[in-house]
């Protein structure tokens, strides 16, 4: 995959804008004038500076736009002081030529304004109701998107009318009015053939079903699959990992599972499953599933479209949460909408019934955490190697309790604790929504990272080649190989029907690629992990100590029965905090200071000469 390149600091994004506010001005003082090398450098560094905007600060973009100075409107003017800068500068028996250079241009921006307009039909026709992953939707007349220049007018603009401005800054230099002839003339060459390429994709067999065509394949296509139990989910960008835990039980259930979504963005994010994918956006699309087989729907989180599919009363709805702890998120009073609210275990039920909500104990149903079956059990102290030690804290939430994360209060005092032991190896595993609330939990994880990797330079090693071949052999099955163009119709056409056995080889390639990634680590080399791989269950199987917060995470380290220790931030007592978590009662309690550290690894090491931490009781 390619790596994405660093975004500026927010300084150098600032000074860009100022750059290319400052040059225009200077392009039109030096048109005026007139100043020809002022007015060649001005137009040089203005052109360089929309280049930058484009490529790292799409931010800027969309502000310029809302002020009315978006890209069409910057590149005229560019163009315009160009030629007011030829004007000043030619005879006045010249005017005619550069009239008829004038009326050439604007007839290139207004074959730009026609390649947007037809862009836009283009991107409609191309607009399915239902997006889909894992189904064959060849019968829709699927097609590659058109090229990424023909469809961002900013990219298009800058692209096609390259070729005017470097002629028409050509004639400012040389006083010669055929490069400005020839670069005009390029200029509408490029826009006639890119507004041809897009009218042909209007074409009655060449564009994509229409909507009604779309609506009654996926009604034919729900008839002849005949789901019976399914998953659905809506969420922001970074929650798609709270579906990602469900997917191998629903995997594993012998029915006809299948994955209802609602936000086209979340399609390619679902991690790898062979299991079918649906979108449907519009509500109207949705209710179709009143007339479908289904008969249950899990639900892995809450949210503002729930309520939407709650409306059909044909499904049985059952609450499954993404992670059960002792935080009120896992008695949430939303939950009493579910015909059932599925849980772990007892535990949960006596949540609830405390918790006074509205969930009846008779709607609670006990399931176990599948999830788990993956949780290796605690195999004895470390001897004669370094603790791992994994600091996977939560997120703030939303309701600005400081205890709901120690990344805030105690993390950094938790990571110098632990990286001042030469014995210790550190996995750190933030939660993907830290600092999403609270700038304050993104900087702080910010600087427990850069001191991790600080620490971590001496002991960093190069993958082995074994490592390598397996994230070649994992990445080749679970990513589809999208072209940069690729739409959300073109990934459909790609992501058809997977190819039989591949979720088998997907999850030996997981397992082959886990040996290798702990094997390729030295010894005692630090790491933070913030990407999908390894997962948080395979770093449970390699730690011998796990720091966290109250959350999910630790309910289910549980089942480990390792040490365990669970950071305090809050303004609660430790009697107090330990009746208030009851999966605490097992946990060494540290405090923000992270003075208990250094105790808390020797009972690590040597639990039978001390009292030692508790150790997780499933």
């Amino acid at each position: 995959m390619p790596v994405p390149l660093p975004r500026p600091p927010s300084l150098l994004r600032g000074l860009v804008g100022a750059v290319l506010v400052a040059a225009v001005l200077t392009q039109a003082v030096a048109a005026l004038l007139p100043h020809v090398p002022l007015l060649v450098a001005a137009t040089a560094v203005s052109l360089a500076a929309e280049c930058v905007l484009y490529r790292w600060q799409p931010g800027m973009v969309s502000l310029l736009a809302k002020s009315h100075a978006d890209v069409t409107v910057r590149h005229v003017l560019r163009d315009l002081l160009l030629v007011v800068g030829l004007l000043r500068l030619g005879e006045q028996h010249r005017e005619t030529q550069y009239a008829l250079l004038v009326a050439a241009l604007l007839a290139f921006y207004g074959l730009h304004c026609a390649v947007q307009a037809v862009s836009v039909l283009v991107r409609r026709t191309r607009t399915l109701p239902v997006v889909t992953r894992n189904i064959d939707a060849s019968a829709l007349r699927l097609s590659p998107a058109p090229p990424v220049l023909l469809r961002r007018a900013g990219h298009r603009l800058l692209v096609f009318g390259l070729p005017a401005t470097a002629g028409l800054t050509g004639t400012a230099v040389t006083d010669d009015t055929r490069y400005a002839a020839a670069g005009v003339a390029s200029s509408l060459v490029l826009a006639l053939a890119g507004l041809a390429a897009l009218l042909r994709r209007l074409l009655p067999g060449r564009r994509p079903a229409d909507e009604q065509a779309v609506l009654d394949w996926f009604d034919a296509w729900l008839a002849e699959y005949r789901p019976t139990v399914g998953l659905y989910f809506s969420g922001g960008v970074s929650s798609a990992y709270q579906a990602g835990m469900w997917l191998e039980p629903l995997a594993a259930l012998d029915a006809r599972p299948v994955i209802i979504l609602r936000e086209r963005f979340m399609v390619p994010k679902i991690a790898a499953t062979d299991i079918p994918i649906v979108c449907l956006p519009k509500v109207p699309t949705l209710m179709r599933l009143e007339h479908s087989t289904l008969q249950v729907l899990i639900h892995p989180s809450n949210s503002g479209k729930t309520s939407q599919v709650l409306r059909i009363p044909t499904i049985k709805h059952a609450f499954v949460n993404h992670g059960e702890s002792d935080k009120l998120s896992s008695c949430n009073p939303y939950a009493k909408a579910y015909d059932e609210v599925w849980v772990a275990g007892p535990a949960a039920r006596e949540r609830y019934a405390l918790a006074e909500v509205g969930v009846e104990d008779k709607d609670v149903v006990e399931i176990g955490r599948p999830q788990l079956d993956a949780v290796r059990p605690y195999a004895g102290p470390p001897a004669g190697r370094p603790v791992t030690v994994l600091y996977a804290p939560t997120w703030e939430g939303w309701d600005g309790n400081p205890g709901n994360t120690s990344v805030i209060a105690a993390g950094e005092n938790l990571v110098r604790a632990l990286l001042a032991d030469p014995g210790v190896r550190l996995l750190y595993k933030p939660h993907p929504l830290t600092g999403s609330v609270d700038p304050r939990a993104g900087a702080a994880d910010r600087r427990i990272r850069e001191a991790i990797h600080a620490a971590g330079r001496s002991r960093t090693t190069v993958p082995t080649a074994e490592l390598v071949r397996q994230t070649a052999e994992l990445d080749r099955l679970t990513t589809a190989g999208f072209r940069p163009a690729a739409d959300a119709a073109e990934r459909m056409l790609v992501r058809s029907v997977p190819a039989p056995g591949r979720a088998a080889a997907v999850a030996r390639a997981t397992a082959a690629w886990e040996e290798a990634y702990w094997s390729s680590l030295p010894e005692g080399g630090h790491r933070v992990i913030a990407d999908a791989r390894p997962s948080l269950y395979a770093c449970f199987n390699v730690a011998d100590l796990l720091i966290s917060d109250v959350s999910s995470v630790i309910t289910d380290f549980l089942a480990s029965g390792k040490p365990y220790a669970v950071a305090n931030t809050g303004d609660l007592s430790e009697p107090a905090f330990r009746t208030a978590f009851p999966t605490v009662a097992a946990a060494t309690v540290l405090t923000p200071d992270a003075s208990g550290v250094p105790a808390l690894l020797d009972a690590v090491r040597h639990p039978e000469r001390t009292s030692g931490p508790r150790r997780a009781r499933s």
